[in-house]
């Protein structure tokens, strides 16, 4: 079955390009988290000026960016029509739940072992930007706060290449309910983890540290993703 190049009119802008990183790894890191919440559609065929455009960038960096994502596994080149969203069967998605779980919850319980009183104060201000983004309807605002987030928790823990492998595997997630808690109110009970995660880290309890941060891994899969979450 083909699939038809949407129309290239002008759509919403993507993301922030805000940060100190070089444009390609700001252009691909907005280009996550418009997968991850959906703007940029499984199955769909986007060229890299209309993304460009959408970025308010030139299509190089784009272009840069999204064979970095193909590497990654999330989109794929289609010769002279542009780069295709790779769209993740149900086992996939949960077979990437099931492998986040497995590296994120122990590297939170060693964070917790290592962690500094300007970390956790660092980590609380990420937090607050979570809950404002997510209050305001930011939805890749909200995505670019939670991944930072979490990226810089689990590197207290000091082992780059799993952080980095979390991130590619963050950027498979697909969040389509997000959008929709937000509109009924729901989004903001599930962003006050944040909080409650780092007063576990003050606290020193890391087993209740790794609890906390298998159950709102659940919500990938649940809640946010327009599923049950199971008890």
């Amino acid at each position: 079955m083909s699939i038809d190049v949407p129309q290239e009119r002008p759509r919403p802008a993507l993301g922030s390009l805000s940060g100190r990183a070089s444009l390609r790894s700001r252009v691909a890191e907005a280009l996550r988290e418009a997968l991850v919440v959906g703007e940029l559609e499984p199955g769909s065929i986007y060229s890299a000026p209309a993304l460009a455009q959408r970025l308010g960038v030139s299509a190089t960096p784009v272009r840069e960016a999204m064979m970095e994502l193909a590497q990654e596994g999330l989109v794929e080149p289609l010769r002279h029509r542009g780069y295709r969203v790779v769209e993740f069967s149900d086992r996939a998605l949960d077979e990437i739940l099931e492998v986040r779980t497995l590296l994120e919850a122990p590297m939170v319980g060693q964070a917790v072992t290592l962690a500094g009183p300007e970390q956790v104060a660092d980590l609380r201000a990420l937090a607050d930007g979570i809950e404002r983004a997510a209050a305001d309807g930011d939805l890749t605002g909200f995505i670019a706060a939670d991944t930072a987030f979490h990226l810089r928790l689990l590197s207290i823990a000091g082992n780059t290449r799993l952080v980095e492998e979390v991130r590619r595997l963050r950027g498979m997630s697909r969040l389509s309910a997000v959008k929709r808690l937000h509109e009924e109110g729901l989004l903001a009970s599930t962003m006050r983890e944040h909080h409650a995660l780092l007063d576990l880290v003050e606290a020193g309890d890391a087993a209740g540290a790794e609890d906390l941060m298998r159950r709102h891994l659940g919500h990938v899969r649940g809640v946010w993703a327009g599923r049950s979450e199971q008890a």
